[in-house]
């Protein structure tokens, strides 16, 4: 019987191998931090793939071929955007209307009211204010030249405007192609996987899918609940656009206080229009405040609860780095993504147990 020890090349493969598996995961973690600025139209490709594959695969079992079946699906998600946009354009009109109206009324009111009593109150003369300013400005009218130095920066942003157009073009362009061959991209992916590590990665891979899936059906509930309550409670305040500034609340509501924020933005400026007093805001300002209360407090932990299994200190971790690191996409794909990484680490921890 051989009872010499491992030798230490036998020993040292494990921890060559680790190694190896982490100098690979940093290198792909800093490729797609590099690529981050053209992966935003394809990470939200694959987002609404996933979510909208359940759907073409029914309508493939009921006969319809895949390419028609994605078709109509994508069909119906630019109705879906039609009928938003036209829900929410007499909303943006009414908006426009309202500051093209207001503002000359609030240079007017500054001119007349606001100036005078800030130069009777603290004894600052307007006049004098007024002829400082026009010194100064020709005292500087020599520095306009210099505005030259800033025409990259604008040029700058012109490409990046360019960069967004393109990103909006290529969008269903990607998601057309990911949503046809999803199934086929999904198994094409298992055979790559080598055979040994093929039932482990395929068990983590249907983990996923459940918690995401779950995840996705709490959220669309919450967004449900929450477009019924905003646009009830700004029904019963009087609002005339509350079916309008609800659905927008509500939809956005996925995204941490960018819905409500939003959403009492546009209801007091709404509110404003109809009403032009103070006393009009406030039921607005109460219908968004009680909303937030109980999405926050009530719903979204009864609805969606501890399904995906994050702290809420994860939960604002993972919104701030993936905000870093995709932007705006990066939000929200922030908690899925991060649950996934939740899954990952379980089954390691269970290898090393």
């Amino acid at each position: 019987m051989d009872t010499r020890p491992p030798s230490s090349a036998a020993s040292l493969r494990p921890a060559w191998r680790s190694a190896l598996t982490l100098v690979v995961l940093v290198a792909l973690g800093g490729l797609i931090y590099l690529l981050s600025p053209i992966l935003t139209p394809f990470l939200l490709a694959a987002a609404l793939a996933y979510l909208c594959d359940p759907l073409v695969t029914r309508l493939e079992r009921k006969g319809l071929g895949r390419t028609w079946g994605t078709s109509l699906v994508m069909l119906g998600l630019l109705l879906a955007l039609v009928l938003l946009a036209a829900i929410l354009t007499p909303l943006i009109h009414a908006e426009v209307r309202l500051l093209m109206i207001q503002v000359p009324l609030a240079i007017r009111w500054a001119d007349e009211t606001l100036l005078p009593w800030i130069g009777t109150t603290f004894g600052v003369s307007m006049a004098q204010g007024q002829e400082a300013a026009l010194t100064w400005a020709k005292a500087h009218a020599g520095e306009l030249g210099q505005l030259t130095q800033y025409l990259p920066r604008i040029a700058g942003s012109g490409l990046a405007l360019l960069g967004i157009l393109a990103n909006l073009l290529l969008l269903p362009v990607v998601l057309f192609y990911l949503l046809r061959d999803w199934r086929k991209t999904l198994a094409h992916l298992s055979d790559w996987t080598p055979q040994r590590f093929r039932p482990r990665v395929e068990g983590i891979a249907s983990e996923v899918d459940v918690v995401l899936s779950q995840f996705v059906r709490g959220q669309l509930m919450v967004i449900v609940v929450m477009s019924l309550f905003y646009s009830l409670a700004l029904w019963i305040a009087g609002l005339d656009y509350a079916l309008a500034v609800g659905l927008i609340a509500g939809i956005l509501v996925f995204i941490p206080y960018l819905g409500v924020a939003l959403g009492v933005l546009l209801g007091s400026l709404a509110a404003w229009t109809q009403f032009g007093a103070l006393a009009g805001l406030m039921p607005v300002w109460i219908a968004f405040g009680v909303g937030h209360l109980l999405e926050s407090i009530l719903i979204t932990p009864w609805l969606v609860g501890e399904k995906v299994g994050l702290h809420p200190v994860a939960v604002i971790f993972a919104l701030m780095a993936f905000g870093q690191l995709f932007g705006f996409i990066g939000i929200l794909i922030a908690i899925p993504a991060a649950a996934a990484t939740l899954v990952g680490l379980r089954h390691l921890k269970r290898e090393l147990d």
